[in-house]
């Protein structure tokens, strides 16, 4: 029984969970300290309830009042409740007489299932619990029932003590925040912690009552007030004359929007107008710059051919079919040697080509001139040209095969070789009679139209003055030029090689003038 005894009355601290004891004053409490303990820990709300009776006037304002009633009629049940649990009952069903003055609303849940009884006592949760507001008489009559089943046994007094034990400690957890019971030191923390919150209320209250005093100190007066109102009807009016710059603005700015949206389509419709004519602008300037390429390739050409005619028509077909230069000693036309030197060594046949090239010449330059020779007609036949000496006879008859004309008169041609065999040496001039002669008729020829070409200047062409007369490099008298006889007869290589190169000096100016003559009718003809 001692140990059993030991063993319930153990209990423990709700905070740190060690094991206490119970002091005896605690464990053997009779009903009124009892009462007194569980008294003592009534809420707030139920102790200002009571004193509010007693109470003259409320300590807090109307309106707080007010606001409390309104939040009590919408308030809903609370989420977590603390409950007490249900006091032990014996096996008849009774309530402990000791606990009948204790006033604690329990849960269903909390309640132990009795017994089941035969007899017509009600359950523990049919039984009304007391209110603490009841009458005297009827706590009377709980203790007298409580004094009258104290002479039970020792054991069921054990139960009851620390049934009571465990009923006030409950008791006490539910009418505060604390859970019962609590070890020493649990407690002076917790009393630690109350004591910093009390602080914590205590300024906050000082806050409160400093405010309220500002508060009523700070009321503004009727002047203010009024003064307040004509300034709150100054800015309602700016306000409203805001309203309306903003309302107008905004209009401005949809305006606006409307006018940048359709400046942004116009952009749009030029931005493509900029696009096709870009592009028109690049296809044209590549069509350009192929005609400017093409015009370019004309315009060389052009220049080309235009040089080309130029360098054409300052050729002479003359100089280009007549070659007439010098070859140290030599004076040579086409490249052929007229003369003649014991070294270096001409032979004949060249000698007579350039003869008859020689006679060409001055027969086309006759002819181009119009001139027409006196007693002699060139017959240019290339290394046999000959010349036709033309005489006038009054007699019909003629070895020479003259023909007669109608008046009577006979005009005999006489053949002279241009040429030589080159059968005799030079020396043996006599035997070089006809081509002595042929030579000398073709001097002859030299200075009738040399003579021709100085008395008869050439016309000037588009208002520019003509060629003046122009004079043979060289004079021709009979068989000599420029003083050196022309035969081959009593003469020697070397001056016969020089008059030869005199002639065909003359017959280069001559040559030259023609040139200049074609040109003037070249240019008088455009």
């Amino acid at each position: 029984m001692a140990n059993d005894k030991t063993t319930a009355s153990k209990l423990f601290c709700q905070k740190c969970r060690v094991p206490i004891d119970i002091d005896a004053s605690v464990d053997q409490l009779n009903p009124a300290a009892f009462k007194l303990l569980t008294d003592s820990t009534v809420p707030g709300q139920q102790q200002s309830a009571s004193s509010s009776t007693r109470q003259s006037r409320p300590a807090y304002p109307s309106a707080r009042h007010q606001t409390y009633d309104a939040a009590i009629q919408n308030a809903r049940n609370p989420t977590f409740k603390r409950n007490v649990p249900s006091p032990r009952f014996s096996q008849h069903g009774g309530h402990n007489p000791a606990m009948s003055f204790v006033n604690v609303h329990m849960s269903e849940s909390m309640l132990d299932t009795p017994p089941p009884s035969t007899g017509s006592v009600r359950s523990p949760e049919r039984q009304p619990v007391p209110e603490e507001g009841e009458s005297n008489g009827t706590e009377t009559t709980r203790r007298a029932s409580a004094i009258g089943t104290s002479g039970a046994s020792s054991a069921g007094k054990m139960s009851d003590g620390m049934e009571t034990t465990n009923r006030m400690f409950e008791i006490l957890s539910a009418r505060s925040d604390i859970d019962h019971p609590i070890c020493v030191e649990c407690t002076e923390l917790l009393v630690d912690g109350l004591q910093k919150r009390l602080t914590v209320a205590t300024r906050e209250r000082d806050a409160y009552v400093d405010y309220l005093r500002r508060a009523n100190t700070d009321v503004p007066s009727a002047e203010e007030i009024k003064t307040a109102e004509s300034q709150l009807k100054a800015a309602k009016k700016s306000e409203a004359e805001a309203i309306a710059n903003l309302e107008k603005m905004e209009a401005e700015k949809a305006e606006l929007d409307s006018q940048m949206a359709a400046l942004e389509a116009e952009a749009r419709e030029l931005d493509k107008e900029e696009a096709l004519f870009w592009r028109n602008r690049n296809k044209f300037a590549t069509e350009l710059s192929s005609f400017q390429n093409e015009r370019d390739a004309l315009t060389t050409k052009h220049a080309h051919d235009a040089q080309i005619l130029t360098q054409l028509q300052r050729r002479s077909v003359y100089n280009d079919t007549f070659n007439i230069t010098h070859d140290n000693h030599f004076a040579t036309i086409n490249g052929l040697r007229l003369g003649r030197l014991p070294s270096p060594y001409v032979d004949w046949p060249e000698i007579n080509a350039a003869w008859g090239q020689t006679c060409l010449l001055v027969a086309t330059l006759a002819d181009r001139l119009g001139f027409k020779f006196e007693g002699y007609e060139l017959c240019p036949m290339g290394s046999n040209s000959t010349i036709l000496k033309l005489e006038t006879k009054g007699t019909s008859n003629d070895r020479s095969g003259a023909t007669s004309t109608q008046t009577g008169a006979a005009v005999t041609r006489q053949r002279l070789e241009l040429y030589s065999s080159g059968d005799f040496p030079i020396n043996f001039g006599f035997l070089h009679r006809k081509f002595d002669t042929a030579m000398v008729a073709f001097l002859e020829c030299l200075r009738q139209l040399g003579e021709f070409v100085e008395n008869s200047p050439a016309p000037a062409a588009h208002g520019s003055p003509g060629l003046g007369a122009i004079k043979m490099p060289y004079e021709i008298k009979k068989d000599k030029i420029h003083d050196q006889s022309i035969k081959l007869a009593m003469n020697k290589e070397e001056l016969w090689t020089r008059a030869c190169k005199y002639t065909l000096t003359c017959c280069k100016c001559l040559l030259a003038y023609a040139n200049n003559v074609e040109s003037l009718k070249v240019q008088r003809s455009r």
